[in-house]
C-alpha cells in the first residue's frame, strides 16, 4: 500500500512538472515568438536594464562607491529588483488569460504562476551569471568570496518574490484596481529593496527599520557573498524565510478561494 502511494505521488509530481514545462514553452512562444533571439530576451531585458543604469552611475558617481566597484554594485542590485518587478507584474490577471486551459484536469491555477515565475527566475539567473562573467573579465567584478551565501541570498529573494506572486495573482482577479496599483507599488518599494545602498551606510535607527524588509536582508546576503570582508553586512536569514512561509500560505488560500469562482470555458 505504501509503495502504491509513493508511486502515485511520484507519477503526480512528474505530471505536474510536464504541465509546468509545457506552460513555460507556451508562455515563451507567446511573449517572444520564434524569431530573432526568442527566449534569450528573458536574459537580455534585466541585463540591459542593469547594465545601462550601471554605466550611468559609473559616469555620475565615479568608478567606486565606499570602496566598491560601482558597476558591480549597481548590477547586483538592479538584476534582483528586475526579477521582483517583472514577476509581480506578470502575475496580474494570469488566471484570466489562461482560464480556458483549466479545462484540462492536470492543470492547476498555481501552475500558471509557477510557469511565469520560473521564466523570470531563469532570465534573472542567466543575466546575473553573464553580467558577472563580463564584468569580471574587464576587472569590474570580484570573484565571489562566499558563493554559498550569494546563492542562498538569491534563492531566498526569489522565494519571497514568488510568495508575493501567489498573493497578487488571486487579488488581481478580485479587484481590477490591482492592475493599476502594482506598477506604482513596485516603484515605491525601491527604497526598501536594498538596491541603492548597504545597510551599514545608514544611521543605526534607519538601519533597524530597513532590516524589517525581506528584500534588504536578501540583498545584504548576496553582496556579503560577493565582497566578503570588504564590506559590513547586516542581515537576518529568518526574516525572509518567515515572511515567505506566511505569504505563501496566505497566497495559496487566496488561490483556492479564487479557483472556486473561475468558470472553465
Amino acid at each position: 500500500m505504501a509503495k502504491s502511494g509513493l508511486h502515485k505521488l511520484r507519477d503526480g509530481w512528474a505530471a505536474q512538472i510536464r504541465v509546468i514545462h509545457a506552460l513555460m514553452i507556451r508562455e515563451l512562444i507567446t511573449r517572444f515568438g520564434r524569431e530573432n533571439i526568442g527566449f534569450l530576451w528573458i536574459m537580455a531585458e534585466p541585463l540591459l536594464f542593469g547594465g545601462l543604469v550601471g554605466i550611468i552611475w559609473h559616469f555620475t558617481h565615479g568608478p567606486t562607491e565606499h570602496g566598491i566597484g560601482i558597476m558591480a554594485f549597481v548590477a547586483t542590485g538592479y538584476i534582483p529588483i528586475t526579477l521582483f518587478r517583472h514577476s509581480v507584474s506578470r502575475s496580474v490577471a494570469v488566471f484570466t488569460v489562461n482560464q480556458s486551459l483549466l479545462y484540462h484536469r492536470q492543470i492547476k491555477i498555481v501552475d500558471f504562476i509557477i510557469a511565469r515565475f520560473n521564466i523570470e527566475l531563469l532570465g534573472g539567473m542567466m543575466a546575473y551569471l553573464f553580467m558577472g562573467i563580463v564584468l569580471h573579465a574587464v576587472g569590474e567584478f570580484p570573484v565571489p568570496d562566499d558563493i554559498g551565501l550569494l546563492i542562498a541570498g538569491w534563492f531566498l529573494y526569489a522565494l519571497f518574490c514568488f510568495s508575493l506572486c501567489l498573493i497578487i495573482a488571486p487579488l488581481s482577479e478580485v479587484s481590477e484596481a490591482m492592475e493599476k496599483f502594482v506598477p506604482v507599488t513596485t516603484y515605491v518599494m525601491i527604497p526598501f529593496s536594498g538596491l541603492l545602498y548597504l545597510v551599514s551606510w545608514m544611521h543605526p535607527s534607519v538601519r533597524d527599520f530597513l532590516l524589517l524588509s525581506p528584500f534588504v536582508n536578501c540583498m545584504e546576503m548576496m553582496r556579503k557573498g560577493i565582497w566578503g570582508a570588504n564590506i559590513t553586512a547586516y542581515y537576518n536569514i529568518w526574516n525572509p524565510i518567515g515572511c515567505t512561509i506566511v505569504f505563501t500560505m496566505f497566497g495559496l488560500i487566496l488561490c483556492r478561494v479564487v479557483r472556486g469562482k473561475l468558470s472553465v470555458e
